[in-house]
């Protein structure tokens, strides 16, 4: 029997109520035989995030300080799904135990991934399914990256096919064994891995929306949702702003073929999007793009040198000045005597003068200035390399919304348009771009 990975998210899991979809949800198929799970979310916007307090339990136990008040919260929040589940857990006992780890001194990412432990530990017992710890099984390098021996490791644990296991998200073992925990958005990463191990025919994704949209809804009003969408193209959405997929999760699927399915916890009948190694046909013939999506607060620093072509090394030695510095290139686009480094403004850190004083004294340019608050557009979509006239209709969307277009970049794999524009004009091109495709 092929086998699903159903990872729920924060929002799915927030209280009682979220955890009987969750469970109406894994019954109504047999194939979901993996749950994985995030820590409780917040149930109304004023509340502070479980993870929240947990890290504030740490570091105030680390000072001495008394931490009852935040430990209360945490306590009451699974205490309290216990109770209106009908539990007869242990579960008051376990966060006891915690407390007391607490007082002895144990580490950030420990105290952390309690969370998503005992969210997990009263997702088991609901589901009648075999509870999964990750740190026996998952150990996480020194460079964050998951020790790839940890998939037979853990698709031995998850083998028995007539069983269902509920495994907690977030965290797994460093090399010496002691919990550690993924960054922010790991239960993403800790559900891919599970899918992986198992092998799963397919990996679903369950949060608070139906999938992934063709634009920011912030910006335009009821964006179309995204029915399929290759993992290329989902790679360039996540980048560049849409943040419904934590993107380094696609990684270890992307890697084994799994495809990938987006679902809302509170609209389980909505199709959501399907996240796939490559489009169908029908896709591509009828899809001209994925979507649409982008960021602000960009710096661009435009050099000219006439005969710069002819200068070997010329362009390693501009981004070897950036590097130096430790900052991280977004965008190179060159013409023959010019060339624009953009960068995002968190990494100049406010060493543009320094950088551009280093620019002059090693390369001598003709003419050296620089560009602050720009916004980089993103047009992605597979089809753009078949169908004629995209960038006609993106470009003459910008000119009929009074956009200035400041660059234009267009990858070598011609999966994406990459169009940058002040700061101020962001939300009107984005608005543009979208309406000129979708009607």
């Amino acid at each position: 029997m092929e086998r699903i990975v159903s990872k729920f998210g924060g929002s799915s899991v927030a209280d009682a109520n979220q955890f009987r979809k969750v469970r109406d949800i894994v019954l109504a198929d047999q194939r979901r035989q993996v749950v994985v799970v995030s820590a409780p979310g917040k149930r109304r916007a004023d509340e502070a995030k479980l993870t929240d307090l947990l890290y504030l339990c740490a570091d105030m136990a680390a000072t001495g300080t008394c931490f009852a008040e935040p430990f209360a919260l945490i306590r009451d929040r699974f205490v309290g799904i216990a109770t209106d589940l009908g539990l007869s857990s242990a579960i008051a006992e376990e966060v006891a135990a915690f407390g007391d780890a607490l007082k002895k001194g144990c580490s950030r990412d420990f105290a952390a991934s309690r969370g998503e432990f005992f969210s997990a530990k009263l997702m088991a017992q609901y589901l009648e399914a075999d509870f999964v710890d990750p740190a026996d099984y998952i150990t996480i390098l020194p460079n964050g990256n998951v020790d790839s021996r940890s998939y037979a490791v853990l698709g031995d644990r998850l083998a028995a096919t007539d069983r269902r296991y509920v495994i907690a998200g977030f965290y797994g073992q460093d090399i010496h064994g002691e919990v550690k925990t993924f960054s922010r958005g790991g239960s993403d990463i800790s559900g891919a891995i599970a899918a992986r191990a198992a092998k799963a025919a397919l990996y679903e994704n369950w949060t608070d929306t139906s999938g992934m949209l063709m634009a920011d809804p912030r910006i335009v009003s009821n964006p179309k949702p995204i029915e399929e969408i290759s993992f290329r193209e989902v790679r360039e959405m996540s980048y560049m702003g849409a943040s419904v997929f934590h993107d380094e999760a696609i990684l270890p699927v992307r890697e084994a073929g799994i495809p990938i399915c987006i679902k809302n916890t509170n609209r389980p009948q909505d199709a959501g999007t399907r996240i796939v190694p490559s489009l169908s046909a029908e896709t591509i013939a009828n899809t001209e793009i994925a979507g649409v999506s982008g960021k602000k607060a960009f710096t661009m620093i435009c050099l000219e040198k006439t005969l710069m072509n002819k200068v070997v090394g010329f362009t390693h030695q501009l981004l070897g000045i950036f590097a130096h510095y430790g900052v991280s290139v977004e965008h190179f686009p060159s013409s023959i005597d010019s060339i624009n480094v953009i960068v995002e403004n968190a990494q100049l850190q406010d060493r543009d003068e320094e950088i551009l004083a280093e620019i002059r004294k090693q390369l001598e340019p003709d003419s050296l200035t620089i560009e602050k608050d720009l916004a980089l557009v993103a047009v992605v979509g597979e089809g753009m390399s078949h169908a004629i006239g995209v960038a006609a209709k993106v470009f003459a969307a910008l000119r009929d919304a009074g956009v200035n277009v400041r660059v234009i970049n267009q990858g070598a794999s011609e999966i994406n348009l990459i169009i940058g524009v002040a700061s101020k004009d962001y939300e009107k091109a984005l608005q543009a771009i979208y309406n000129a495709f979708v009607r």
